[in-house]
């Protein structure tokens, strides 16, 4: 006889002042059949208590707390229960609120612009392995990742030597020119301004124009 096996029930454990977002999160729960609401708590004091008094699969964190911050909550249920998914709700999308949060232990960061029923789905795919993340904190991460690795990058990457003519095609294309347009711009042919354009992607080691000026600002060839 074959045996069916149930999805498990999600325990989730809410961190959160706001009445209003709480009630909405607390009956967007109660009608997902694939989860429970084991806790439900409004200020740092009773969220630090909370975790010596159960477990939960996932956590949601508020960062504004009347009684401190919420990262406290963060790295203190990372270290109390270091199999619970901790996901970030709030208002604050500032890069030091975020890069703070990943740090205490956070793996997923949304903002309260998120509908409820969104929300029962991010849990879900906090749950299953994921990290959810507000658009505009992946790209705040993304930018943070990027500045951080430039250094680096530039250290182990010789500039590349571009003619003075070379540069400035390259700063001509920055600007959105066409191949025609910078031919008449500068009294050459479209053709040598080809050749300055293939010249240009050998050196810098890319494949279009696109790249070319990413790799150039990263190698600082021109003007932020």
């Amino acid at each position: 006889m074959q045996t069916t096996l149930k999805n498990p029930i999600i325990r989730v454990a809410l961190v959160e002042d706001d009445a209003n977002f709480q009630n909405d999160l607390i009956h967007a729960m109660h009608s997902a059949p694939d989860m429970s609401l084991v806790k439900v708590v409004g200020t740092r004091a009773l969220a630090l208590h909370m975790l010596d008094e159960l477990i939960a699969d996932v956590l949601l964190v508020d960062l504004g707390l009347p009684d401190g911050s919420g990262i406290d909550v963060i790295a203190a249920a990372h270290r109390q229960w270091p199999d619970c998914n901790i996901m970030v709700s709030t208002a604050f999308g500032d890069e030091t609120h975020v890069m703070r949060s990943v740090e205490a232990g956070a793996t997923g960061y949304l903002l309260k612009d998120s509908a409820p029923d969104n929300m029962i789905f991010e849990i879900r795919s906090l749950f299953a392995g994921g990290s959810p993340i507000s658009p505009l904190i992946a790209r705040q991460v993304l930018t943070r990742f990027h500045q951080a690795a430039a250094p680096a990058r530039l250290a182990d990457k010789t500039p590349a030597l571009l003619s003075a003519r070379e540069q400035v095609v390259l700063e001509h294309l920055t600007k959105g020119y066409s191949t025609p347009e910078i031919a008449q711009q500068l009294g050459v042919s479209r053709h040598t301004i080809r050749t300055y354009v293939r010249r240009i992607y050998e050196k810098l080691e890319v494949n279009s124009k696109t790249e070319a000026i990413y790799e150039a600002r990263y190698q600082r060839l021109l003007a932020k």
